[in-house]
């Protein structure tokens, strides 16, 4: 599954990097810590979050994950939205909570990365 095809059947509103929506997604962290993120999730993770700042881009870089979705109406400001246009890293936005999106994601048949 890829990125867009998480945004579309979720109905996300993409706030960034459109142009990189064909990322595949091998599994799912959700977490506002950096830490855990940058302990936990993996390449091709899609991170649910709703931190909306520049820091969340350079850790979606670092571990190369698939995009970002930032819930709870939770907008990026302009420089995230410019550093993650730049460097390739979709960012999806959500009204939904984030325990609502992740229920839909597993329901969409993304895995945790701490699952086998």
């Amino acid at each position: 599954m890829t990125i867009r095809d998480v945004a579309e059947r979720l109905k996300l509103s993409i706030a960034a990097a459109e142009d990189h929506l064909d990322a595949e997604v091998t599994s799912g962290y959700a977490s506002d810590l950096l830490s855990c993120v940058m302990a936990k999730a993996q390449k091709g993770t899609i991170w649910v979050t709703l931190q909306s700042h520049p820091n969340v881009v350079a850790v979606a870089v670092l571990l190369e994950l698939a995009g970002v979705i930032i819930t709870e109406g939770h907008s990026p400001d302009p420089i995230t939205i410019e550093k993650a246009n730049a460097e390739g890293i979709p960012i999806l936005t959500t009204p939904h909570t984030t325990f609502t999106t992740v229920a839909r994601l597993i329901e969409l048949g993304v895995e945790g990365v701490d699952q086998e």
